[in-house]
């Protein structure tokens, strides 16, 4: 006899379109206002001067300009500081 009932299985459940994110302008390119920097999920890059965040945490850039990255340590609520990279438009 079978000790589990009949579970069956699941195949073709994994075909889930990708959500292309990622970084769309690069450090030294020109932008203007209001275009994609970066797509992510979660604060993973954060919004530094000349840019803005939008709710699901994309980075636009608020103004014309040239892109840079910046290394910076971000507190976070307990008091420990975290390496973050900040998207700067300039």
């Amino acid at each position: 006899m079978s000790k589990v009932k009949a579970g069956g299985s699941s195949k073709n459940i994994h075909n889930n379109a990708g959500q292309r994110l990622g970084v769309k302008r690069f450090g030294g390119q020109k932008v203007s206002a209001g275009e994609v920097l970066v797509r992510q999920t979660g604060a993973t890059k954060i919004a530094g001067p000349g840019t803005y965040i939008s709710r699901n945490f994309t980075i636009h850039a608020a103004k014309d300009g040239v892109v840079g990255f910046r290394k910076v340590k971000k507190v976070s609520f307990t008091g420990r500081s975290n390496p973050r990279t900040q998207v700067v438009v300039e």
